[in-house]
């Protein structure tokens, strides 16, 4: 294979981040086909020139061109489209969730090794050039025998009840990524889970049967701990922050800021604020995790996120809903 012809399923914030990306910024790859049900993001695919712009998914499916598909769709369609694409012959990247169902992840990866079709899920915080370099530190033994991992993920503003009715709630939503990043970053696999959460920020959030504040405690099989905390809002703006301690050291990656210019007056030492958005704060790890994606398939390599990524962070997320609700820990065994 000596280009990859793509199409793309679903053309929302996310889909669009992709299709400029996979347009303009990746060698090899040609952007053949869209797929949405807006009109005005179909005007938009067709002002970048996609020759294929649809509102139905079998123009992919049955088209012998297309070597893989972006599914950047709402989440509850992910499971149907993954299944038709790699009954077409297609690899798949797929935005995260899979699927909010144990039972229906594990029917869509058994579908996955029938077709033998390469499967990656778009964990794209494991791309951010500062998280990676903390990976490649402590696979260097800089950081030696490690102890404690602690993650910090806190929103500018809480999204709106109507979504998180639809979300799965804040781990399966959001503190997914965070349970991703800890078993990339630990290199173990997780055996019990403890988890707090409360309402503290929007009534609706509560009303809609999520929590906006939480804390999750997990203990790995090597009995490496990972604390996460997350929060819905910050009034600050967008908190990503990762540590990583061990016997030999401790590495730090902070929230992005607007700029780096400290201003140093009477009054003390001032910056900018942090990033607003996730879409600004990880801009450079959706370009990376698509180029790691067109990489794979161009060498024939296995992908650096796999369906049992996807599969074993949700399992992580169930577990911390199961802690919350109970006031008990969990072992992941029991989910």
């Amino acid at each position: 294979m000596n280009k990859v012809k793509v199409g793309i399923v679903g053309l929302g914030r996310i889909g669009t981040v992709h299709l400029k990306n996979l347009s303009n910024q990746i060698d090899n790859i040609e952007v053949i086909a869209v797929v949405t049900p807006s009109e005005e993001a179909q005007q938009y695919a067709k002002e970048m020139l996609i020759p294929i712009v649809s509102d139905k998914f079998e123009v992919i499916a049955n088209n012998d061109e297309i070597d893989a598909v972006f599914i950047c769709s709402p989440s509850p369609t992910h499971a149907a489209y993954i299944i038709q694409a790699t009954q077409a012959g297609k690899a798949v990247f797929c935005e995260k969730p899979l699927d909010l169902s144990i039972e229906k992840i594990e029917e869509i990866l058994a579908e996955v090794n029938k077709s033998k079709q390469p499967l990656m899920v778009a964990f794209n915080q494991r791309f951010d050039p500062n998280f990676s370099k903390i990976k490649e530190t402590i696979e260097e033994g800089r950081l030696g025998k490690l102890r404690m991992v602690k993650i910090t993920s806190r929103d500018p503003t809480p999204p709106p009840a109507h979504y998180v009715k639809s979300s799965g709630g804040l781990f399966l939503d959001m503190t997914i990524h965070d349970f991703d990043m800890a078993r990339f970053i630990v290199g173990s696999e997780v055996k019990e889970v403890y988890a707090k959460g409360h309402c503290l920020i929007d009534p609706a959030i509560g009303e809609a049967g999520d929590i906006d504040t939480g804390v999750v405690v997990l203990t790995f099989e090597n009995n490496v701990t990972a604390i996460i905390e997350n929060s819905r809002e910050a009034c600050y703006g967008y908190d990503q922050r990762l540590e990583v301690f061990g016997d030999k050291g401790m590495a730090q990656a902070n929230h992005k800021q607007k700029d780096q210019v400290q201003i140093l007056d009477t009054q003390g030492v001032h910056s900018a604020r942090p990033l607003d958005f996730f879409m600004d704060r990880y801009f450079d790890s959706y370009l990376h995790e698509a180029n790691a994606f067109i990489e794979a398939l161009l060498q024939n390599k296995e992908m650096p996120v796999k369906g049992e990524d996807g599969l074993k962070a949700t399992k992580i997320a169930l577990a911390a809903n199961l802690s919350m609700k109970e006031n008990r820990p969990v072992l992941l065994s029991e989910i």
